[in-house]
């Protein structure tokens, strides 16, 4: 069901544009390549909007923020509202400081987001106006856990239907809604959390996961998520002894560029609810 997804990422290759984070830029271009998408990268404001305008998607990753970028997402998210395309927020660090929280606030209210994504933390930050994170990693009271799935579920459901989007939780427990239904995700590896920047990699990927299947864009972010974590499971079984996290990062690339639709579906693990 998934995996058609993927194949249709393969087919389209859709072009993003990418505002993102500094210190993950590189490879967030380098997992669109891998998945079958085309990356291009501007966080420029005099560049930004003609850039945007020959994408079919934007993803906007507040990671590292400066004036200066900040003005850039407006700008381009902007132009691609114009233009009917996706937009997906990845409000990194949210809660973590004032800036962080008020730009990714002011985006969602002036920006028609198709897709936010984030862990936890920086989602119940946007939903409930206060949280907190460490650094730009989820707080350990917020994660998602068999014990308290039944009322994550319940606030990623309702959070999608007050912003109008789809919401992505990322975690140990994935969790993808349209505000009706939920995908509970878990695929994945705890050793995907001593790389930088799986989750800015993932929201790159999502964006065109989403532009490729604009008739089934719950089903498309799911199936990126999904993805993401097969190429966590299957990166991780080839690691040989004196492989570090470098390593890591590299072959769960790898895995995502030797994936198909036939491998997505039968290593996908989720319900919906």
């Amino acid at each position: 069901m998934l995996g058609i997804c993927l194949d249709n990422v393969r087919k389209t290759v859709p072009l993003v544009h990418n505002i993102t984070n500094y210190v993950t830029v590189n490879d967030v271009a380098n997992i669109l390549l891998a998945c079958g998408g085309s990356p291009i990268m501007s966080d420029e404001p005099e560049d930004v909007e003609d850039i945007t305008s020959i994408c079919g998607g934007l993803n906007i990753n507040i990671g590292t923020l400066n004036q200066r970028s900040i003005q850039g997402m407006h700008r381009a998210g902007k132009k691609a509202a114009q233009l009917h395309h996706v937009l997906l927020l990845d409000p990194v660090g949210a809660g973590a400081s004032a800036l962080r929280t008020n730009t990714a606030v002011d985006l969602m209210e002036q920006l028609p987001f198709t897709v936010i994504r984030g862990n936890i933390s920086e989602i119940k930050t946007l939903a409930l106006g206060s949280g907190k994170t460490r650094g730009v990693d989820a707080d350990v009271s917020d994660a998602v856990s068999d014990e308290n799935l039944d009322s994550a579920v319940a606030f990623v459901k309702d959070f999608a239907q007050r912003s109008h989007a789809i919401v992505a939780v990322t975690g140990a427990i994935d969790l993808v809604s349209d505000g009706q239904r939920c995908f509970v995700i878990r695929n994945g590896r705890p050793e995907m959390g001593k790389i930088t920047g799986t989750g800015c990699q993932l929201s790159g990927m999502m964006t065109a996961f989403v532009v490729a299947n604009p008739d089934r864009r719950l089903e498309a972010a799911a199936a990126a998520v999904c993805a993401m974590g097969l190429a966590g499971e299957t990166g991780w079984s080839r690691m040989a002894p004196g492989d570090g996290n470098s390593t890591y990062r590299n072959r769960i690339i790898d895995a995502i560029y030797n994936m198909d639709g036939a491998a997505l579906d039968k290593g996908a693990k989720y319900e919906v609810r």
